[in-house]
């Protein structure tokens, strides 16, 4: 059998009659677990006194078949809403690909965007549970994501899903989804987000089943696992998917001290941990760790693993006769499964679930679609533009040749993990619908991804076509066919990928070649580059005029990336990844160690430093503010003015860094994010920024993982940028008192 990894979905428990809005035959029974007067935990108890170990067994499986001598119907946990709601058959809203979310810096509308999204997804529950059609695959309520995972190596092709390399960044932003998804009723829950893939889960894909991920517990703590603890103790999410691999030497849906140490005694999480698809069946069969499949639920139960996205957890009876495990262990299980039903309302009338009155209305709206547009607008990074080529002025430009295997690609748009809009705007489009009617446009693929195109005109054809335009705009990249998970991406034939990920940072050579070729024609020429990680631009950031990094934008990406060439739209993304110079630069793949990795331990130089990125205007910081003296253990306020002085209205990403001195007995990053906002500011106007920064935020990870501050100065940073790599400003602080630890 072949899964997968990622998202589940429940499948309606709600119990309603067709239509008519009455109470189903179950709840005519008379049943206590019906009973609304009641707590939910009688209530879950009251239905697991009911079901026998059988019964159990099967609801602790993502496919659920249902009960019919309880009236409880199918539900199928399996759901996906990466960046908006996937893989569904309807026509949903789509909206850029994770780490083109996390480019935009706007935590503000990643949440609504996580709160459209699962708007939509319950327009889809709820009309299937009017019409008793439950227990479908990607129709729940129940979406594994966010992936917060640490896109430590930009050659992971699943790294598109994740919010980038810096743990801060990729908890604000996983935060945000999480609150937009689950909604903010106090009584139910809109939707359920799970938290994955947990954890030390980077790459590669090829060996994923049997690889053993090693790290110390300086990196555990400093990168690998803030993030999950962001989203648990502070965002409350719901659910956990444990990862593939193994964490020093026990599979992460077996490990005891992921799943019940950190996660629940010393985290507190309360929800339920779900297997990535087919993960148990590799204790057996990759990892080695475990004698047989019998063993493997038996201890993935134990440790914590309450529902199997898979085919083996039938095999539970097996172990509780064999004396693996108890009855009661399956219990603890099921009622934290139970309790998310529970929350989503699915067994009480719907009369009182808020979100039950949603309906298909909702689905691909006109507010929905205008913010697929803007957050397509505020992810794009504009790395280069020299002479200040952009934007070009429409009223110029006579004739454009727009080039390139991504200019007329609505597929590369939607990445992995999509779902299907009505409409897809591709550049092509967009040109064409904007300017056709005043700029000729002169349109070739020139080439495919990683090809030349069989038949098509050759590359001294279109140099001598796009000779005479005003402007070459050469859209290009790679696709989620050649980067992703493995079984999904990789296409066969090009050693430059592996079961979807990357041996080299270097855009396809056929590109590279084409635009060579193009920049003899001695015209203006901008590269616009989709892809879900960095490129080194070796050669192109040295030739090209300008470069748009344009990730893959969502349906309305054409739109936004016209807005940008033509100056509809001032750019303000940031880069959320560290462009490398050189695949030299890169560790060994498989090292888990992050030294030398991502800005905060890198000691090379780079091409585009994380938090980088252009604007079509300047700002100025200053009146930098922060207490000289701080109390350790405690919060502190900083404030900074930002100034528009350039020509332009626009946004600015203020970005806090804090820098510690390499002195004592410490490891320390070069700088750490530790705040950031987004903010529009007109031309000539001023605004003043606050940040608090806790004490969390200025405390060090020592040796052994713990979470300390230690006396003595800390700097702050607050710029465009990270400190040195951009205008702003810095200011010393003194820390006293004694060492703070709450881990």
């Amino acid at each position: 059998m072949k899964f997968n990894c990622c998202f589940s979905q429940l499948t309606i428990l709600f119990l309603l009659l067709v239509g008519g809005g009455k109470q189903a035959m179950a709840q005519s029974k008379n049943y206590a677990f019906l009973d609304v007067k009641k707590s939910r935990e009688e209530r879950i108890q009251d239905l697991i006194a009911r079901l026998t170990l059988s019964e159990k067994v099967q609801m602790m499986k993502h496919e659920f078949k249902g009960i019919p001598r309880l009236d409880i119907p199918a539900y199928d946990w399996w759901n996906e809403a990466l960046h908006g709601v996937a893989r569904t058959a309807e026509k949903v809203t789509v909206y850029p690909q994770a780490i083109g979310m996390a480019a935009t810096f706007n935590t503000v509308a990643v949440r609504q965007m996580g709160d459209y999204t699962s708007t939509e997804g319950r327009a889809l529950f709820n009309e299937d549970l009017k019409a008793g059609k439950t227990g479908k695959r990607y129709r729940g309520l129940t979406y594994w994501t966010p992936n917060i995972n640490i896109f430590r190596d930009p050659r992971w092709g699943r790294g598109q899903e994740t919010y980038g390399e810096d743990p801060y960044l990729t908890g604000q932003i996983g935060t945000a989804i999480v609150q937009g998804l689950e909604g903010d009723d106090p009584h139910y829950l809109k939707a359920v987000a799970a938290a994955k893939h947990y954890a030390v889960h980077s790459g590669p894909e090829h060996n994923r089943h049997s690889f053993n991920a090693e790290v110390t517990p300086y990196d555990l703590w400093d990168t690998y696992l803030p993030a999950f603890r962001q989203l648990v103790v502070k965002a409350k999410v719901h659910g956990i998917m444990c990862a593939y691999n193994r964490l020093d030497g026990m599979p992460c849906c077996g490990n005891n001290i992921l799943l019940n140490n950190i996660l629940r005694q010393q985290w507190g999480f309360k929800g339920y941990v779900t297997s990535d698809c087919g993960g148990i069946n590799d204790f057996a069969s990759g990892h080695n760790t475990h004698p047989d499949n019998t063993a493997a639920v038996s201890a993935a139960v134990l440790a914590g693993t309450d529902l199997e996205c898979g085919n083996l957890y039938q095999l539970l009876e097996q172990g509780v006769k064999q004396g693996a495990l108890s009855e009661k262990d399956i219990d603890v299980s099921l009622t934290r499964l139970l309790q998310i039903w529970f929350q989503l309302g699915m067994f009480d009338p719907q009369a009182l679930v808020p979100y039950a009155k949603i309906g298909r209305e909702v689905i691909e709206s006109k507010s929905h679609k205008a913010h697929a547009y803007k957050m397509a607008q505020e992810s794009i990074v504009l790395l280069k533009n020299e002479h200040s080529i952009l934007p070009l002025d429409p009223n110029k430009i006579k004739r454009v040749a727009l080039i390139g295997p991504n200019a007329n690609n609505g597929h590369a748009q939607l990445a992995n993990y999509f779902g299907t809009p009505s409409e897809i705007i591709t550049p092509l489009s967009s040109l064409q619908k904007r300017y056709g009617k005043q700029i000729a446009i002169d349109y070739f693929a020139g080439t495919e991804i990683m090809k030349k195109i069989d038949g098509g005109p050759s590359f001294e054809e279109i140099v001598k076509k796009a000779s005479a335009a005003d402007v070459i705009v050469f859209v290009g990249g790679i696709t989620a066919d050649y980067e992703g998970e493995a079984g999904d991406a990789g296409a066969a034939g090009y050693g430059a990928f592996v079961n979807g990920d990357r041996s080299t940072m270097a855009s396809p050579e056929v590109q590279t070649t084409l635009l060579k070729e193009l920049r003899k024609a001695g015209k203006p020429l901008i590269l616009v580059n989709m892809s879900g990680s960095v490129m080194s631009f070796d050669w192109e950031s040295q030739h090209v005029d300008a470069i748009l990094q344009a990730w893959y934008g969502g349906q309305a990406a054409g739109d936004a990336i016209t807005d940008v060439l033509f100056g509809r739209y001032n750019p303000a993304g940031r880069m959320p990844l560290t462009t490398y110079k050189s695949d030299a630069d890169l560790p060994d793949f498989e090292d888990y160690s992050m030294a030398n990795r991502t800005y905060r331990y890198f000691k090379g130089e780079v091409r585009y430093p994380f938090g980088y990125g252009l604007s079509y205007t300047n700002f100025e910081y200053d009146q930098l503010n922060a207490p000289a003296m701080v109390e350790t253990g405690t919060d502190i306020q900083v404030t900074v003015q930002v100034t528009n002085t350039g020509e332009r209205d626009g946004d600015e990403v203020v970005q806090l860094y804090v820098v510690h001195p390499k002195e004592g007995n410490y490891k320390v990053p070069n700088s750490a994010l530790k705040g950031f906002q987004r903010v529009f500011i007109k031309k000539g106007r001023s605004q003043k920024i606050t940040f608090t920064l806790t004490a969390e935020d200025l405390a060090l990870v020592n040796e052994k993982g713990e979470l300390i501050q230690q006396t003595g100065s800390v700097k702050i940073y607050i710029g465009g940028g990270q400190p040195g790599k951009s205008v702003g400003g810095k200011r010393e602080i003194t820390m006293q008192g004694t060492a703070y630890r709450p881990y």
